[in-house]
């Protein structure tokens, strides 16, 4: 049985303190491949250059690259031009994180369309996925992705966490689903368990989000109290179950899904 996280955060110091034998762990879990996530330029460099040196075989690792909407105020004019080096780059196979968080608001809405405009703009040009971000905007975000999507080969909606309304929207726009430890909470992420019965085979993805959202279902829980590739299996166990289906049938569509959403490549 394989799996791919479609979205962990390997660059941040809870995980690149001990990352080869956590890439161990996920191997040994079942997690064939990974697609580290970039926030904004710098981290999107990071995660780059992670993937590039942990995996020399050039199969397992893969990243994004984009500015996230906390980030949103630092785009300038010259963030275009160095998002777009980074997307030459062979193992960076979608645009993002991006998107709008009007939850935190950490940078001014209007500074966030934009930002998020102009990376759909180059994700179009350049016939690159797009990777999501979406909190408290999914009206906006909506009409603003709507404007791109005949453009945009694919674009997933990462740890999504909305209500109804929203997944049905995301669903009607031909858009991708991420699905994260979020499900595994009791206190917040119940309404997922009838929503993903929603999303069809071919739309949904599984993703970790490490180190953030430990799964709370699982047992036994790590002393360190981060999240990390290898709990995935939590995720897909929590998932399946909600959607009636087997384990090795979810892992089999979720991961055919990745591997088409994101081109990557088969594995042993």
């Amino acid at each position: 049985m394989q799996l791919i996280d479609i979205g962990v955060n390997l660059t941040h110091p809870s995980l690149a303190r001990d990352v080869r034998a956590l890439l161990d762990r996920a191997h040994a879990a079942g997690v064939c491949q990974l697609v580290l996530t970039g926030t904004n330029l710098e981290e999107s460099e990071k995660a780059l250059l992670a993937a590039e040196q942990l995996d020399e075989s050039g199969l397992r690792l893969f990243s994004t690259a984009g500015v996230h909407p906390h980030e949103a105020s630092d785009w300038n004019s010259d963030s275009e031009r160095q998002l777009r080096v980074l997307l030459g780059e062979t193992r960076v196979r979608a645009v993002g994180e991006c998107g709008l968080d009007f939850n935190r608001d950490f940078s001014p809405r209007p500074l966030q369309e934009k930002a998020l405009e102009e990376q759909l703009a180059l994700a179009a040009e350049l016939g690159k996925p797009v990777f999501l971000h979406e909190r408290d905007a999914d009206e906006r975000l909506l009409a603003i992705v709507r404007e791109f999507r005949d453009r945009l080969p694919a674009a997933v909606v990462h740890c999504f966490t909305g209500e109804k309304r929203a997944l049905y929207g995301y669903l009607d726009l031909d858009l991708h689903i991420g699905i994260t430890g979020w499900i595994c909470d009791e206190r917040r992420g119940t309404h997922l368990h009838d929503l993903v019965r929603d999303i069809p085979r071919g739309r949904l993805m599984l993703e970790s989000d490490a180190p953030y959202l430990l799964p709370r279902s699982l047992r036994p829980k790590p002393k360190h109290g981060h999240n990390e590739p290898a709990f995935l299996t939590e995720v897909l166990r929590e998932v399946a179950l909600h959607r009636g289906e087997s384990q090795e049938e979810l892992a089999r569509h979720t991961t055919a899904c990745a591997r088409a959403f994101f081109g990557l490549p088969a594995v042993d």
